[in-house]
Formats: C-alpha cells, sequence, structure tokens
C-alpha cells in the first residue's frame, strides 16, 4: 500500500506540473492574443448575417448577435470614387445622389475605373475581355491605301449627232426621179439620191450658157474692162449653179454641150443610213421639206446617268465597257467623252455621254446596255472600312483601341468611298485600331459616360465657382474689418469733444433753464396771490350788496 501511493504521488505531482505549465502558456498566448485588436484600429462594424449593412458604434442586429469589428490591417477598403448611380432598371436614368426608383429599389453606384486617366476623352470606354468576347467585337487598323472605284449604270444607244445629215433642197421644184427610195438603205458619199425639176435651175443653167458665150464673144476685145466683165458674168452664174448644190460633173457637162437640161440630181453628201425619207416622186417641195436623214452609224453615243455621290469619281477620258443583251458573249469598249453640267430633274442623276465605234454595225440606236465606267481618279489616303463609322446625320465617329479593351471615341472626317472601304481625311493615323462590329454596343456605353463627364464636370464648376464667391467673400469683409479700425478710433476722437462739449452746453442750459423756472415760478405765485386777493375782495363785496 505504501510503496503504490509511493510510486502514484510523484507521477500525480509531474502530470500537475505539466498541466499548469500548459495551462500558463495557454492564457499568456490568450492575453496576446486578445492585446492584438486592441493595438489595431476598428474601421466599422458589420453585421455578421449582412456583411452589406455597417454601423460606427458597437451594436446588435435584430437577432441579438453581435456586429463584427473590422480592422484597418484585416479589411482595407478601396478607394474607388462614385460617378454616379444607375437606376437598376433602366440603366439610361441616372443621379448623383442616392435614390430610389418608382419600385422603392436602391439606385446602383457606378465607380471609376481602376487607374482611370483623367486625361482620357470623355466618353472613353473600359471593357473586360470576357464582355468583349459575348457581344462579339472585332478590330482591324488604319492602312494606307489607293482607292479606285467602278460606276455601273444603264446605257441607251443613240446617233452620233456629228454624223447625221438632214438633206434639205435650196430651191422649189418637184421631184422627177427617186434613187434611193427605202429606210435603212446604206449608202455611199455622193451616191445620186433623186432628180429634180426646178425653173430656178432651168434659168440659172440658161444665164450660165449665156455667160459663156459672151465671154467667148468678148474674149479678143482690145478693151480690158469689157473682158474683165464677160469673165466676171461667167464666175458669178457658176457660183450661183454651186450654191443650189448643183453637182460638179453637171456642170463641166452642161459648160461642155451648153444644152440646158431639164432635171438636176442631188447627191449625198456624207455616207450612212436612211433613217428618214420625207418626199416621194412628183410631189413638191420647198427648202422648208426635209427629203433625207441620214446617220453614219460607224460611231454611236451611248448616254447614261450616275448618281450624285458618285459623280466626284468621274471624269472625261476614263475607260469605259459596255455589255447587251443583243450582243452576248461581247464586251464594247469606248471612253466617256462628256458629263452634261447639269442634273436630271426627276432622278437626281446627272447624264454623261460615251463613245463608242460600231465598224460591224452591231449597236442599234435605242438598245440598252449595262455600263461599267472605271473611273481613272485614284486617292492616296488612310482608308478604313466603312462598317467601322458610325454616321449620326450631323457628324461621323469611329471607336480607336487605346489599350487592349479600352476605347476612345473620335469624330473623323471622311473623303471618298468605294468597294466597302472609306477614306478618312482627318482624325484617324495611320496603324491606329478601330472597331469593325459592335461598335454600338459601345456607342451606347460611351454617350453615358460622356453625359456623366459632363455632369461631373458642371458639379466642379460650379463648386469651384463657390468656392471662388467664398473667397471673395472673405477677402471682402476681412478689408471691411481693417476698414472699420481706424474709422472707429476716428469716431472715439471725434466724440470725445463732442460730449463735452455737449455737456457744457446741457449744463448752461440747466442752468438757464433752472433760472427761467424759478423766475417764472414766483411769477406764477405772485400773479395767483393778487387773483386770490382779488377774488376775496370780489365775493366780500357781492355779500354786502346781498345784504
Amino acid at each position: 500500500m505504501n510503496k503504490s501511493i509511493l510510486i502514484i504521488a510523484p507521477l500525480m505531482l509531474a502530470m500537475g506540473l505539466a498541466g499548469g505549465y500548459w495551462l500558463a502558456g495557454s492564457k499568456q498566448n490568450g492575453v496576446q492574443t486578445n492585446a492584438n485588436p486592441e493595438q489595431r484600429k476598428i474601421l466599422f462594424y458589420r453585421n455578421p448575417m449582412n456583411p452589406s449593412v455597417t454601423s460606427p458604434v458597437p451594436t446588435k442586429d435584430s437577432m441579438g448577435m453581435d456586429y463584427v469589428p473590422v480592422y484597418a490591417e484585416q479589411d482595407k477598403p478601396k478607394t474607388r470614387k462614385i460617378l454616379f448611380y444607375r437606376s437598376p432598371m433602366n440603366p439610361s436614368v441616372t443621379s448623383p445622389t442616392p435614390a430610389k426608383d418608382s419600385m422603392g429599389m436602391d439606385y446602383v453606384p457606378v465607380y471609376s475605373e481602376d487607374g482611370d486617366n483623367s486625361d482620357a476623352p470623355a466618353g472613353t470606354v473600359k471593357i473586360d475581355s470576357d464582355t468583349l468576347q459575348s457581344i462579339g467585337v472585332r478590330t482591324t487598323a488604319a492602312i494606307k491605301a489607293t482607292l479606285s472605284h467602278t460606276v455601273r449604270a444603264v446605257g441607251r444607244i443613240a446617233y452620233d449627232e456629228e454624223r447625221m445629215v438632214h438633206l434639205h433642197p435650196k430651191t422649189e421644184g418637184w421631184i422627177e426621179k427617186l434613187h434611193v427610195d427605202k429606210t435603212g438603205q446604206w449608202v455611199e458619199k455622193n451616191t445620186d439620191l433623186l432628180s429634180i425639176y426646178s425653173p430656178q435651175l432651168v434659168a440659172s443653167q440658161q444665164e450660165y450658157i449665156l455667160a459663156l458665150n459672151n465671154l467667148k464673144a468678148l474674149e479678143n476685145s482690145p478693151i480690158k474692162d469689157i473682158r474683165q466683165g464677160a469673165e466676171g458674168l461667167v464666175r458669178s452664174s457658176r457660183e450661183r449653179l454651186k450654191l443650189l448644190d448643183v453637182p460638179a460633173h453637171q456642170m463641166r457637162e452642161l459648160q461642155r454641150n451648153q444644152k440646158v437640161k431639164k432635171s438636176l440630181h442631188i447627191h449625198a453628201p456624207e455616207g450612212g443610213i436612211v433613217m428618214k425619207i420625207g418626199a416621194r416622186e412628183g410631189q413638191f417641195v420647198t427648202p422648208a421639206t426635209e427629203i433625207y436623214m441620214i446617220a453614219d452609224l460607224s460611231k454611236v453615243w451611248v448616254y447614261a446617268n450616275i448618281y450624285e455621290y458618285e459623280l466626284p469619281w468621274v471624269k472625261e477620258g476614263d475607260a469605259v465597257e459596255m455589255q447587251l443583251a443583243g450582243v452576248p458573249g461581247k464586251t464594247f469598249e469606248g471612253h466617256l467623252a462628256y458629263i452634261y453640267p447639269y442634273a436630271e430633274a426627276k432622278t437626281r442623276t446627272i447624264k454623261v455621254r460615251l463613245v463608242f465605234d460600231n465598224t460591224e454595225l452591231l449597236l442599234k440606236p435605242d438598245m440598252f446596255a449595262d455600263v461599267t465606267i472605271y473611273a481613272g481618279l485614284q486617292v492616296d489616303a488612310v482608308v478604313i472600312p466603312s462598317e467601322a463609322v458610325i454616321r449620326s446625320g450631323a457628324r461621323n465617329q469611329v471607336f480607336v483601341v487605346r489599350e487592349p479593351g479600352k476605347f476612345e471615341p473620335r469624330l473623323v472626317t471622311l473623303g471618298l468611298a468605294s468597294n466597302g472601304k472609306v477614306s478618312v481625311l482627318k482624325g484617324l493615323n495611320v496603324g491606329e485600331t478601330v472597331v469593325t462590329s459592335s461598335q454600338f454596343l459601345i456607342d451606347s456605353e460611351s454617350k453615358l459616360r460622356e453625359a456623366t463627364a459632363k455632369m461631373m464636370q458642371s458639379t466642379s464648376t460650379k463648386s469651384k465657382a463657390a468656392e471662388f464667391i467664398n473667397q471673395q467673400d472673405m477677402s471682402d469683409h476681412s478689408n471691411m474689418k481693417n476698414m472699420d479700425i481706424p474709422d472707429h478710433s476716428n469716431m472715439k476722437n471725434m466724440d470725445i469733444p463732442d460730449h463735452s462739449n455737449m455737456k457744457n452746453m446741457d449744463m448752461s442750459d440747466h442752468s438757464n433753464m433752472k433760472n427761467m423756472d424759478m423766475s417764472d415760478h414766483s411769477n406764477m405765485r405772485n400773479r395767483d396771490m393778487s387773483d386770490h386777493s382779488n377774488m376775496k375782495n370780489r365775493d366780500s363785496n357781492t355779500e354786502m350788496k346781498n345784504d
């Protein structure tokens, strides 16, 4: 029994010492742990069930649970500037201060972006990569390129007005014989077209024969003037026949045979196709009668209409190609000869004239054709896709990529456009990247950012103006205070002699008034006494009289 006690007692003692040492260490650590929170600064207290609910002082929630302190080292809040507050149901509705919508929902604060650059233009948008991928944003770089343009239009073939002949007789008469009596017939130059009888032509032939005979009789005259007069008569007679379109071979025959012919021939002045016959055999004609219309179709004109926006591209001399449904598989080549100086009122287009060779006579007047004008004008400029431009009527805008996910709105001045490309005259440099798709989504966000920036700028301007006015008021008050000090001293100095004078004046006045009052009182006393004595005597006399 004693041995067991001796063995158990040291063990219990050792265990007690070990437990005490452990408890002492744990208490020391607990004291140190509890001392640390007292050394750290408490920023605020947070609801353990709803971290968004905070309190600046210790408190309890509705369930009786203590708010958890938030220390400066434990949760250091990010200092982000709140730009404005946005309606959760309608993002276009914003407020500069916290507010609620019609349903009682709190407006959501919108913070400034991390690392936001104040020098960035208003409306600059920053979007994360996931959002960019989800909305399908695509970009491309602005390049230096040469623009050319191709104008396509519908053309109508017409006669070459410079190769058309309208044949009229020079004198009155009757047609005896039509040698060409079918429209569409091809005639060569100087072809005999018809024979005409005209009394004037017969008389002119007779005059010419008489002039020839007269010259033959007087050619040996010794008088020079007579010879010259005969020669002049022959010349004038011959000239008259020429003016009446008498052919040269008939004049030679008339000079040789000296026989008057009843009818004379009229020849084709130019080669071509007879498009119109205005008289028939036996018909009386005058100089107003159009007997033939002949057109040379070896060259034809083609009229085409181009739109106003295509007008800057084309110029005279540009190469033109033409294809016709009536001549499949063949391409005709020509050039642009003239741009008419007016626009068509109904179609708002400008008419141009094209010239084509037609040696094979495949091109018929009034046929329609597909015309392609290859504009010779080429522009060397900064070029971007047309879909990259946001056109709002009054201005043209693109979004330039400043850095990955950051887009800057920029106004640009556009030049000529062709084949889905547009030249930029101002506002964009070579190598800058622009957005080509989903830019309207970015533009909507940019408009909100720009409006917010203007609102914040207006608020800042007003606060600066108020601060300036307060500073002016403070300076004015200080000036007034400084001005008051010498004025008060002057007034004090001015008051001293005035008060003394007033005191002296009061004393003298009071003494005078006292003397006056005393004399007045004595006078009044004497007067009262005399009045009383008089009244006494008057009363005694009355009594005596009554008695």
